[in-house]
């Protein structure tokens, strides 16, 4: 490659993660301003006004692991088409989907209009919005990691984690902006402005991702015809154990549910802070968020990755858990520095797990394989959280088994990483087991021959890098 091209390839490679960047925080941005709206007033807006404050809470939480349990049918059918005819038109797709949903949530009639119509149509665009997200995840980190250069998935893949802290960051500030409204206008009509900025926001992230490019892996499928009939069930056939691996790696990006969701209903509830006091102790967070996060995609770029994995992970047995404590002590500044400590070692564990996640399966179900893990976990765990969590407290009156629940995701995430490097390669320098089985295909079989270009042999691919877009 001359000097020229590389240049050429370094800023498609950018052009890849900064659209992947923005599409995931549009996405991300509508995920999340369902979670404060379920912990704010959505127990009091689509439900009867009798129920006790806590099965208010219980219920409107329930209907945010609706989405979750989506989540697997777009990883599923996404996963499916994204492996078929690309990862751009997925991703277009999934886009429009979470914006119609999150728009017409914004226009839902209340309980006292409709009445049990009311959480019946929320439930189902929360349903809407788990499909969209659950197909969007894996697309718009596949779209940014096999678009990098050789060696720099993972890195690159950050691209679009980034887009969860910002996403979320943008919705808490919404929210925020809008606590200062008096509580009747907030309950009646303030909460729904978030929803409905959602129309402005999918309308830029469409302007980016129609500009955007395929990544080479796929196009280099697509051009071979080496698509997979059925991806769904090769990768159960013949990678289910990579999966069960995958999904098990995930539990503590969950952990972001028990500090945000969870919390700020706790705190506002029944700890005395006030709504906005609340969801600035959370912006912070989210900003420390932001900036640590990327550390992690670099760390496990320049070290061991299980050496990375056990330095970032083990703070999070203790300091997740001291984050309840903190809180409950009712006075701000400890509860912001519990929080942004707390923050930090799951932040750089998500920065860096989408790009090694990517490096797991073969390019031709790598979609479905990088999503079904996701995605199963975000169905058994995800959701769940803040539906544990305030079971937990209702039961026992104490935020003692939270925080002991906080620090088991930890353990399992750390266990099954370990694992699952064992089996993939621990060095991000080196081509994964799966990515070595792609270029080993690729070296076996001559490739594609535009007319004005000789012939290209099998020993020439290998001489000529025959993974480049790793």
């Amino acid at each position: 490659m001359n000097a020229a091209q590389h240049a050429a390839a370094h800023k498609k490679a950018r052009k890849a993660g900064i659209a992947s960047f923005i599409g995931t925080t549009i996405e991300w941005y509508d995920f999340y301003a369902y979670g404060i709206a379920a912990a704010l007033v959505f127990g009091k807006v689509f439900f009867p006004a009798d129920l006790p404050p806590g099965t208010a809470t219980l219920l409107s939480f329930l209907t945010l692991w609706a989405g979750f349990i989506a989540r697997p049918v777009g990883g599923i059918i996404f996963g499916h088409l994204g492996d078929k005819i690309g990862r751009k038109t997925t991703l277009v797709i999934t886009l429009i989907m979470m914006g119609v949903a999150t728009t017409c949530i914004g226009l839902l009639p209340s309980y006292l209009q409709i009445g049990i119509w009311a959480p019946i149509a929320l439930v189902v665009l929360r349903i809407i919005q788990g499909i969209a997200v659950g197909g969007e995840w894996g697309g718009a980190i596949l779209i940014a990691s096999e678009s990098a250069p050789k060696g720099k998935g993972i890195l690159y893949a950050a691209f679009a984690q980034q887009g969860s802290p910002a996403g979320n960051l943008l919705a808490t500030l919404v929210f925020f902006g809008l606590s200062a409204l008096p509580a009747p206008d907030f309950l009646l009509w303030g909460w729904r402005i978030p929803f409905l900025l959602s129309a402005a926001l999918v309308l830029v992230g469409m302007v980016i991702r129609l500009k955007l490019e395929e990544s080479d892996d796929m196009k280099r499928l697509i051009q071979q015809k080496k698509t997979v009939k059925l991806p769904i069930l090769e990768v159960l056939r013949k990678h289910w154990q990579i999966v069960l691996l995958g999904a098990g790696v995930l539990p503590i990006i969950h952990v972001t549910y028990f500090k945000s969701t969870f919390a700020l209903s706790w705190a506002t509830k029944e700890l005395g802070y006030s709504q906005s006091t609340f969801l600035s102790v959370i912006v912070i967070a989210l900003v420390v968020q932001f900036i640590t996060q990327p550390l992690g995609a670099l760390l496990v770029s320049r070290m061991d990755m299980r050496k990375a994995v056990v330095l970032m992970v083990l703070p999070e047995f203790f300091l997740m858990p001291a984050m309840f404590f903190a809180v409950e002590t009712g006075v701000y500044w400890i509860a912001v520095f519990g929080m942004c400590l707390a923050t930090v070692p799951h932040s750089m564990f998500y920065g860096a797990v989408g790009g090694i996640l990517a490096r797991a399966f073969p390019t031709k179900v790598r979609y479905s394989g990088l999503s079904i893990s996701y995605q199963l976990c975000s169905l058994l765990v995800g959701g769940a959280t803040p539906v544990l969590a305030q079971g937990i407290l209702n039961n026992t009156g104490s935020i003692v088994g939270v925080a002991i629940a906080s620090a088991c995701y930890a353990l399992v995430s750390l266990v099954c990483m370990l694992l699952l490097l064992k089996r993939i390669g621990h060095n991000a320098a080196d081509l994964s087991t799966a990515e070595q089985a792609d270029a080993d295909e690729l070296a076996r079989e001559p490739r594609a021959t535009p007319l004005n270009e000789e012939p290209i042999t099998p020993q020439q691919g290998i001489d000529k890098d025959p993974y480049p877009a790793h």
